[in-house]
């Protein structure tokens, strides 16, 4: 298969004929089976010749795909002449999917892909989904979400007009940091994620999500505040809302007033 041709592979995909995709190569999909027609017998016979095995009523879907690497595919996402809404469903169902490419999936009870406004100016990336998120598929709904929700609030928006997703898609145990492998496998997906939604604004929230996105060691500490780049979007690093509940325990140590000044810059960017 070129490159021309893989809009049309993503097209099967949309119309849901795809059945399981293996996301990690496409080595384990079906291959077509085509009937060859009976050769007529040269000599009668006194029983009919076996009829060969009838051809398949549904044409394989996964035909298209043969040997299709994953970053082609995901970048074929990103090039469909589509709304948002539609890529982001293609990427979600039909390439996400059942996902397998790292060990967090043998602990998730739901993949956790991303929620919000499709054509959201201003996108909020954490690390990884939690166990209410885990529980309900939708990412920030714990302790953590609601304080999230009140920091969209304070900028005047809503979580219907923004669009909020993490690095890893399936929550890491007892919630510990995704390591590198698991960041690595999800890394894709999220690329993929925000080449659909180009937002004028992303929002880094703690050091793994910042981390990953700009590809640094620095300390969040540092990070935070300061005007960065991805891909061409600005980004604008922050603490992590669970970080702040943990801070809020003591008043002195209390990051908010840092975070909701990291918030109102992004207020004036999206202003201008």
């Amino acid at each position: 298969m070129n490159r021309d041709d893989l809009p049309s592979a993503l097209a099967l995909l949309a119309r849901g004929l795809q059945g399981a995709v293996d996301v990690a190569g496409f080595e384990h999909l079906p291959r077509p089976i085509f009937a060859t027609a009976p050769t007529a017998p040269t000599q009668p016979t006194s029983a009919p010749a076996p009829m060969p095995p009838a051809p398949s009523e549904t044409p394989s879907p996964s035909a298209p795909l043969a040997g299709v690497e994953l970053g082609e595919l995901l970048a074929s996402v990103t090039r469909l002449t589509a709304p948002n809404a539609e890529k982001l469903r293609i990427l979600r169902d039909d390439v996400v999917g059942d996902c397998t490419r790292c060990k967090l999936h043998r602990g998730r009870n739901k993949l956790v892909f991303g929620a919000g406004n499709p054509q959201a100016r201003l996108v909020f990336v954490g690390e990884g989904p939690g166990a209410d998120e885990d529980r309900e598929g939708i990412p920030f709904v714990g302790r953590a979400g609601q304080l999230l929700t009140k920091m969209i609030a304070a900028m005047g928006l809503s979580r219907d007009e923004v669009y909020i997703c993490n690095v890893v898609k399936c929550r890491p145990p007892n919630n510990r940091d995704p390591e590198r492998d698991e960041v690595d496998a999800c890394e894709g997906f999220l690329r993929t994620q925000l080449a659909i939604l180009q937002p004028e604004v992303i929002v880094g929230l703690g050091r793994v999500a910042n981390h990953a996105l700009l590809r640094t060691q620095t300390p969040i500490s540092k990070l935070r505040g300061s005007w960065q780049r991805y891909e061409g979007i600005d980004l604008m690093p922050t603490y992590h809302p669970s970080y702040l509940l943990r801070e809020e325990r003591d008043p002195q140590q209390s990051k908010k007033r840092e975070a909701w000044s990291d918030l109102q810059q992004v207020m004036k960017r999206l202003a201008r």
